[in-house]
Order: structure tokens, then C-alpha cells, then sequence
């Protein structure tokens, strides 16, 4: 059924104003966009089901166009979508990922329509279900994402604060530039190495500690030797967090007493032995590999360890080159604060200043002990 046809039409009485006129204008735009987005993902998917979902979102938003279009009659005409719109919809034309769902996410959770009377109940009502449809989109390309994003958010991040608070502190006692520079490139080499293999370790013993909690086939061959009257299976699934009964009706199933799609006696998956982990393709890789993400952590943390450096190399010293490094660092914080909104669905400036804050906070204690233990700013 056509938005505008559900309950409360909320068509303006009386002739609209200009004021209304380019509102509904900028939303009629907005919806065209918005279903443009839509299309070009479904388009792109891969799955089915989500290309299914897509385009339902498509068809929502070509109603809530048809709404202001109707409203418009013969004031309606060809306008911008606002520049956020037009950008997602060139993204999703050209890489179609978890990025530009995460944007739409954001744009539909913006949505006006709650608040403005010319809009119909149901659609501001689509505009809240359409946010919680992206973000289950999104949900499983966030979590595989996770993993070496975490790595390489953390190490960028730690690279920018880390060396512009040592480059800072240095430069604040009164040293050489040249002192500076080969300090800020010693913090690089061995903050970055330091990061890559504290991820690498650390990935590798958590998934060394998931894998040897994960079921293995080892019942499948056991089953058909058990002890009938000993039935120490059912200890099997009832360590797994099974129910007493729903434990023996799965024992009973391995032993072959109770029918069911399983075979107690089926062999090995190709590929695997008795004690490997149990395939699980449902869930998404949420970790990600150790090399991937202490490659990730050692690349991103000299990506931002060396901006704060850049001055130096350029040959600036002094307080310039100190304030030249803070601005650089300031903005690269930004960046990677509001990367991270985006992709949580919050908003990128509140997550870029916080950034901002935390890391420019760190800088001015050490180059406050610079200035307290050093000479004086070079």
C-alpha cells in the first residue's frame, strides 16, 4: 500500500509555503537517492535473501518518494539529494561493503519524518524499522570485519598518540631536531614491532583457547563402541550445556536407538581427523588471523607513528615543528574517530573529537615534562 494512503495522510492543508515546497523538495530527492542506494547493493549482493531484503528497501523508499512527489504535483522537479545521500549512493555503485551500510544505517536513524506532520505516520514508522533492517545487514560484515580492524584502528591510533607524546616530550626539553627525528623513528620501529607481535600473540592464543573449546567428531567414531549400559556419551553433551533429557535424547540418537538425519557411523568430513574442531560456517570469524592482524597492528602503528614525524623530516624544528605535528596528529585522529563512528553507526564527529581529546591529552603531559625537566622548548 502506498505510504501516503496509511492513516494520517498529513497533507498540509491549504496551498504548501516555499519553506514547504523545498522541504519536500529535498526529500523527494533524498528518497530517489536512498532507493538508488538500495538497488545498486542488491545489484551487487551475492546472497539471495539479502538482495530480496535490499530490494524491499528499494520499494519502501520509491512509496515514500511517490508520497512527496504527490504532495509536489506540479511544483515537483529534479533536485540534489543533500551531499551525504549522493555520496552514499556513489560509494554503493562502486564498492557496495559494510561501510556504505553503516552510513545508510546512520542516514535512516536521521530520518526527519518522526517530527514533521507532512509526513505520514507509517513512513516515519518505515524509517525506524528500515535502520534495524541495515543494521542486521551489516551485522555479520561488522563482526567479520572486527577482528584485523580492531588491529589496525588500535595500532594507527597508538602510533599517532604514542609517538607524537614522545616526539613532544623530546622536543620540549630543548634537544636537537635531528635528536627528535631519530627518537620519533626509534618510538616508530619499536612501537611498531612491540604491536605486531602483541597482536599476533594475543590472536593466537585466543583462537588457541576457542578452538580447544569447540566440539570435535570424536563421538561420531566412539559411538558405536560405547558401553550400552554405561551410556557416558550423554556426559558428552551434557558438559556442552545440554538439558538431562535433551543429553539422552542426543546419546540416543549417536547410538542409533532413535532416528534421525545423523548417521552414527558417518565418516570424517574430507580433510578432517578424529579430535579436529567441528566446522562452524555459520557464525562469522570475529578474530581474524594472527598474521593478518599483526601485519594490520605494525603497518598501522608506523602509519601513524611516522605523522608525527613529518615535520622533522621536512626540516622544520622548534616550537613550529612541535605545533605543525599536533595539528597533523589532531586531524589523522579525527579521521580514524570518525572511521569508527561510521562503522558503529554513531556519530563520526562526537567519535573523531573524542579521539582528538584522548590523544592530544597524552601529548601535553609528556610535553609538559619536557618543558619541566628539559631547557626549554627548542
Amino acid at each position: 500500500m502506498n505510504a501516503s494512503a496509511q492513516g494520517d495522510t498529513g497533507r498540509a492543508p491549504g496551498r504548501p509555503t516555499p519553506a514547504q515546497i523545498r522541504r519536500w523538495r529535498r526529500y523527494l530527492a533524498d528518497e530517489r537517492a536512498e532507493g538508488a542506494i538500495y538497488e545498486a547493493l542488491a545489484e551487487r549482493s551475492k546472497d539471495p535473501e539479502e538482495t530480496r531484503i535490499l530490494s524491499g528497501l528499494a520499494a519502501a523508499e520509491a512509496r515514500h518518494a511517490e508520497h512527496w512527489n504527490a504532495l509536489l504535483g506540479e511544483q515537483a522537479r529534479t533536485v540534489r539529494p543533500s551531499p551525504r545521500r549522493a555520496l552514499l549512493r556513489l560509494l554503493a555503485r562502486r564498492f557496495g561493503s559494510v561501510f556504505i551500510l553503516a552510513l545508510a544505517q546512520r542516514a535512516e536513524g536521521n530520518s526527519p519524518y518522526a517530527h514533521d506532520h507532512d509526513a505520514t505516520r507509517a513512513m516515519a514508522a518505515d524509517e525506524v524499522v528500515h535502520e534495524e533492517v541495515v543494521r542486521g545487514l551489516a551485522t555479520e560484515g561488522r563482526l567479520r570485519l572486527s577482528g584485523n580492524f580492531r588491529a589496525a584502528v588500535f595500532g594507527a591510533n597508538d602510533g599517532l598518540v604514542s609517538n607524537l607524546a614522545l616526539v613532544l616530550g623530546i622536543g620540549a626539553t630543548g634537544v636537537s631536531s635531528s635528536f627528535v627525528l631519530f627518537s620519533g623513528f626509534a618510538g616508530l620501529l619499536a612501537g611498531a614491532l612491540s604491536m605486531g607481535a602483541g597482536e599476533f600473540v594475543s590472536v593466537r592464543s585466543q583462537r588457541e583457547l576457542v578452538d580447544a573449546s569447540h566440539p570435535t567428531h570424536a563421538t561420531l567414531r566412539a559411538a558405536p563402541d560405547l558401553n550400552l549400559d554405561e551410556n557416558e556419551l550423554k556426559l558428552v553433551y551434557l558438559a556442552r550445556g545440554m538439558s538431562e533429557e535433551a543429553a539422552e535424547h542426543r546419546a540416543a540418537e549417536r547410538m542409533g536407538r532413535l532416528a534421525c538425519d545423523c548417521d552414527p557411523s558417518t565418516s570424517l568430513p574430507v580433510g578432517h581427523t578424529e579430535g579436529d574442531p567441528l566446522p562452524d560456517d555459520d557464525e562469522p570469524d570475529t578474530m581474524g588471523s594472527a598474521v593478518g592482524a599483526a601485519f594490520s597492528s605494525f603497518l598501522c602503528f608506523s602509519t601513524g607513528a611516522i605523522v608525527a614525524i613529518l615535520p622533522y623530516l621536512f626540516g622544520l624544528s622548534g616550537l613550529t615543528a612541535i605545533l605543525t605535528a599536533a595539528v597533523l596528529v589532531g586531524l589523522a585522529l579525527l579521521l580514524t574517530g570518525s572511521i569508527v563512528g561510521l562503522l558503529s553507526g554513531a556519530s563520526p564527529l562526537r567519535r573523531g573529537l573524542r579521539q582528538l581529546g584522548i590523544g592530544l591529552g597524552a601529548a601535553a603531559v609528556t610535553y609538559a615534562l619536557g618543558l619541566l625537566f628539559g631547557t626549554g622548548a627548542a
